[in-house]
């Protein structure tokens, strides 16, 4: 199939617009950066095949999401008998999620992904978009003939935005309720504490110990909780600001047998 010219995807999707503004704008602009040149070509299936880089083969790609990538600066990771070797010349993006690199794993079928896994996805054109040159799109599950996206296309980059939207939250709770230090020996028991830098966030205040329950988790897990000033929700001039921190956050509990602000629990076998 010969050389076809593509136009720039229209910006904006209506599956985006339920979800928070910054992270659709985020993503859309992502999105739109992809492949982004003046003209490139389209690919049906059979003939992305020969791009595997063997002796008399026009080149070296592998496709993404139906993106293809001329990867032959990378050669020695995907030639014949180089370990990635089965990518080259197909769209495999499951394998890239699964590890599984068999013939029936090295497909482009990621509908029953999960958002987390879609981010990994993510992450894996973000590495390619900027390691290697984007030269066309396959025709088939992710891209329609005239080279415009598909409604499994638009499906996946909403599962996308979902799972960076659940990306940010995790990590703004992480900031408020950095995880507690641990250790567990079979002669002193469990202790919990924390730092400054427990939970691999790095702060200016310490906090004290509590169990953090999670809708859906069965079990609680240990988080520090800032002590002074007020909830994190509430700026410093709230009229009910009591001084207590996070402390008074529903979803927390003490360590029976902890006195309320120490930063070390201990609980002896």
């Amino acid at each position: 199939m010969g050389a076809a010219v593509l136009r720039r995807r229209p910006c904006g999707r209506g599956l985006l617009l339920s979800l928070a503004v910054g992270v659709v704008a985020m993503i859309t602009s992502w999105l739109l950066g992809w492949c982004s040149s003046a003209g490139f070509r389209l690919f049906i299936p059979e003939e992305l095949s020969r791009y595997r880089g063997g002796p008399g083969d026009p080149g070296l790609y592998l496709a993404l999401l139906g993106r293809v990538y001329d990867v032959s600066s990378g050669r020695r990771h995907y030639e014949p008998g180089a370990h990635y070797s089965g990518f080259a010349g197909r769209d495999a993006s499951r394998a890239f999620v699964t590890g599984d690199y068999s013939e029936a794993g090295l497909v482009d079928d990621v509908a029953d992904l999960s958002s987390s896994e879609m981010l990994t996805l993510q992450n894996w054109l973000s590495f390619y978009e900027k390691n290697y040159a984007c030269v066309g799109r396959v025709i088939g599950r992710f891209y329609r003939e005239d080279g415009l996206p598909t409604p499994e296309l638009t499906r996946v980059e909403a599962v996308m935005a979902k799972g960076l939207e659940a990306n940010k939250q995790a990590q703004q709770e992480k900031q408020k309720f950095p995880p507690c230090n641990a250790e567990w020996s079979a002669t002193k028991g469990s202790r919990f504490w924390c730092s400054q830098k427990s939970g691999g966030v790095s702060r200016d205040w310490i906090g004290v110990p509590r169990k953090l329950y999670k809708p859906g988790s069965q079990e609680p897990h240990c988080v520090c909780v800032r002590t002074t000033g007020p909830p994190s929700d509430q700026t410093l001039d709230h009229p009910t600001h009591r001084n207590r921190g996070d402390l008074d956050d529903p979803s927390l509990g003490e360590y029976p047998g902890c006195p309320p602000l120490a930063i070390t629990c201990s609980f002896p076998l």
